[in-house]
């Protein structure tokens, strides 16, 4: 029945982030950004963590994954920097070896939710404004290949896989960080980059940058009320404020607003 279970949570998830990463493959880079900036793979898992888990164990994780969140902002810059004169494999392993090397030393940080909001504005503010002058580069039309959904598929069901398996033994904090892991931006820089070029895709991973800083105050609002409201109740409008905080800061965007 484990097996069974397992495989039903890597097959729900990743039909989810599939289907969400090709609609978001048909619009320009501003709206696939911040499609991509959803929590399309953290929220699955968060989903599973609550069946398996208690409010606490909720509320712990994403407090960690609001600090994880921190650095997927400077994810998002690096790669974008590099790939302007950098191929897919150093553009993208590079990004990589800082979120991780990032990740570590946060870890041995005594978080709070206030040193964390301290850091995510100390973190996006210069974030957003550094990525600007990569935003604007026009989606080019693609065609699928074959190995597209495989290929994403097969990422996204490996990250549940690692969550659900290592969750026991790793506890909240772990479990947080496997959680937001850049799975979904993984999976579009390797899919696009080689096939509509670097600055293209580095113009979708940069218009994610402040589409999760909305992220990360789901992630502040879930920490806080997970326990006092209910675990469901509060991820349903954790994932309420990440779809409005995109949909503001495309409303923003239209008008003109620089963010």
């Amino acid at each position: 029945m484990f097996w069974i279970s397992l495989l039903a949570k890597m097959a729900i998830t990743a039909t989810f982030v599939v289907s969400v990463s090709f609609m978001a493959q048909r619009v320009g880079p501003l709206i696939a950004g911040l499609v991509a900036a959803l929590p399309i793979s953290a929220g699955p898992a968060y989903v599973f963590l609550a069946l398996d888990h208690d409010a606490a164990f909720i509320s712990q994780s994403a407090l960690t994954s609001m600090v994880t969140n921190v650095i997927t902002a400077v994810f998002a810059l690096t790669y974008a920097a590099l790939a302007q004169k950098r191929g897919v494999v150093e553009s993208y392993l590079s990004a990589i070896l800082v979120w991780a090397v990032l990740g570590w030393l946060l870890q041995q940080v005594s978080w709070t939710v206030t040193l964390a909001f301290i850091a995510t504005a100390a973190v996006y503010v210069p974030c957003i404004v550094l990525s600007r002058r990569y935003r604007a580069v026009p989606m080019p039309p693609s065609q699928r290949r074959w190995f597209d959904l495989p290929l994403r598929a097969a990422m996204v069901s490996a990250l549940v896989f690692v969550l659900v398996m290592s969750s026991p033994y790793v506890g909240p904090v772990g479990s947080g960080m496997i959680a937001v892991f850049p799975i979904v931006l993984s999976s579009l820089i390797i899919i696009l980059h080689p096939r509509v070029g670097p600055l293209p895709t580095a113009s979708v991973i940069a218009n994610t940058i402040p589409g999760l800083l909305g992220f990360a105050i789901a992630l502040a609002f879930l920490h806080m009320t997970a326990e006092p409201l209910g675990v469901w109740l509060a991820m349903t409008i954790g994932c309420a404020i990440c779809i409005l905080w995109s949909y503001g800061a495309y409303a923003l965007r239209q008008r003109g607003f620089q963010i």
